[in-house]
């Protein structure tokens, strides 16, 4: 494994756009990085490895043993063992190199393969699952939908089979619309994990630019799920009435993780904004997110395409605080009982992703403080995220404060962080086409 050089912005402010010194030092040098509080002066440093060269990483799962699961958005789904060799394992159609390929799999533009979760009883029943979106006449969105796969490793983790779509109508934006990133395929969520206390699966769904979904009961979009492992509602889930039984909260724009407080479980999402309000959020048992981007409602007028979550002004420059007023990505005046983010970012949105919770010791104060990451988005002046942030929940989940660790090269897209047994973070770095291993020193 190479270790990188990487560095703080001691200033503790976001870096900016401009490309820092830092990032033209080459990779393979020793490195510390300095994190400056934004409550205090507290330093901490951490080691930063090359663990896996991938293409476009999206997420990662890990068993006891160190074998890790990743997916490549445009690829499929890998295992890498712990003696460092990988195995292509599922590939999207027209791959090659893989032992299985599905042919309904594909990408494109923000879909693909996405998540990935290991059963707790893996070791048992040799179940993965794999979130990715498909197409087929048989699929409900224009001939395409997400869907949720249960796939059975063989004792060698070398093949695939008994595939199982466990869920199979989850949202997905099969044509172009009138809208910033407007492309198909927008916004899907795809997180995947199952909570250490209740056992079940929690899936992450985004709104795919669609007004409808969020508040929808039906709509499989602007979701999280909390199913068995056949796909079923878990016991115990509590939407309003008449919501499919299988939502455990709704009222989302696209989250992108989700992570369980260690000691409580409780399960906290990390979702990006529209120009203002990245959010991390408390989930509550049939909670509502308030994100309702639906137009001709709660006093807006007509929005493009049925679509007000990038209104007002669209793609033009506007303070933040102004399209938040416009365009809440938690209404609370529309839905006072809404699930309050513990986090917005101050404001802004830089593309926030994928989040984990730190445990092990060898974090000291950091343990058990969320890791949040930014794919690094700045616009209209926004600064650059690229960074990851640790953030100190309070113990009801309603407030955090944050240290910022700053990751200097400009082009980082952290997509996604996880804890490995050895209680490292991992963290995806979609630009580097790197998965990296961290250490505190």
């Amino acid at each position: 494994m190479t270790q990188q050089v990487f560095s703080a912005d001691a200033s503790g402010d976001s870096p900016s756009t401009h490309r820092s010194p830092w990032s033209l030092l080459p990779i393979g040098l020793a490195a510390v990085i300095g994190v400056m509080s934004t409550v205090a002066a507290a330093q901490v440093t951490v080691k930063v490895e090359d663990f896996q060269k991938t293409e476009s990483p999206w997420d990662m799962a890990f068993l006891p043993d160190g074998t890790m699961f990743f997916t490549e958005k445009c690829k499929g789904l890998s295992v890498r063992l712990p003696s460092g060799k990988t195995t292509a394992l599922l590939g999207v159609g027209g791959s090659t190199g893989y032992a299985k390929v599905k042919d309904d799999l594909f990408c494109d533009g923000q879909a693909g393969v996405q998540g990935v979760a290991v059963d707790p009883q893996f070791a048992s029943n040799r179940f993965v699952y794999l979130y990715s979106s498909s197409k087929g006449a048989n699929r409900t969105y224009g001939g395409y939908n997400n869907i949720v796969m249960r796939i059975k490793l063989d004792a060698s983790m070398s093949s695939v089979s008994d595939i199982v779509e466990i869920i199979n109508d989850i949202g997905y934006k099969p044509a172009k619309s009138n809208h910033p990133f407007g492309g198909p395929g927008a916004h899907n969520g795809g997180r995947l994990r199952f909570n250490p206390g209740d056992g079940f699966l929690y899936v992450t769904t985004g709104d795919n630019h669609n007004g409808e979904g969020p508040q929808s009961p039906t709509q499989i979009r602007g979701k999280v799920l909390r199913v068995d492992r056949d796909g079923k509602a878990a016991a115990g889930n509590n939407p309003p009435a008449g919501f499919d039984k299988r939502i455990f909260a709704y009222g989302f724009r696209n989250p992108q993780g989700i992570s369980f407080r260690p000691g409580t479980n409780e399960p906290f999402i990390s979702e990006n904004g529209p120009w203002h309000s990245d959010e991390v959020t408390k989930l509550v048992n049939g909670g509502n997110g308030g994100w309702d981007p639906r137009d001709n409602r709660n006093g807006r007028p007509a929005c493009p395409d049925n679509y007000c979550g990038y209104s007002p002004n669209q793609m033009g420059a506007m303070p933040p605080a102004e399209r938040s007023a416009f365009m809440s990505m938690t209404d609370v005046r529309a839905y006072p009982d809404a699930m309050k983010p513990a986090w917005n970012n101050n404001g802004l949105s830089q593309g926030m992703c994928g989040s984990v919770f730190l445990t092990g010791k060898q974090w000291k104060e950091w343990e058990g403080r969320l890791a949040v990451g930014y794919a690094g988005i700045g616009i209209h002046g926004t600064p650059t995220g690229n960074r990851i942030d640790i953030l100190d929940i309070s113990k009801d989940g309603s407030t955090a404060t944050r240290q910022e660790l700053s990751w200097p090269t400009f082009a980082g897209r952290f997509r996604h962080l996880s804890m490995g047994p050895d209680n490292a973070l991992y963290v995806a770095d979609e630009a580097s086409g790197m998965i990296y291993r961290v250490t505190p020193n």
